[in-house]
């Protein structure tokens, strides 16, 4: 039965990664992802943890959206 779950979970996940590369990103997708992954590790730099790791992230997103 585990095995199941994690080939499911295989397979889902190649999907999902297979899908997001039908078309180029846009400017916009592109200084987003950056944004999230500087802020991410600023976050974590700073506050440490997933909590400042995912707030770091978030904070990037919502200034990256203005």
């Amino acid at each position: 039965m585990k095995i199941r779950h994690i080939l499911l979970a295989t397979t889902c996940t190649a999907a999902l990664a297979l899908g997001g590369c039908a078309s180029n990103p846009t400017n916009a997708q592109v200084g987003t992802g950056v944004g999230a992954v500087v802020g991410g590790v600023a976050g974590n730099a700073i506050f440490g943890g997933p909590v400042g790791t995912i707030g770091g992230a978030a904070a990037a997103v919502k200034f990256a959206g203005r």
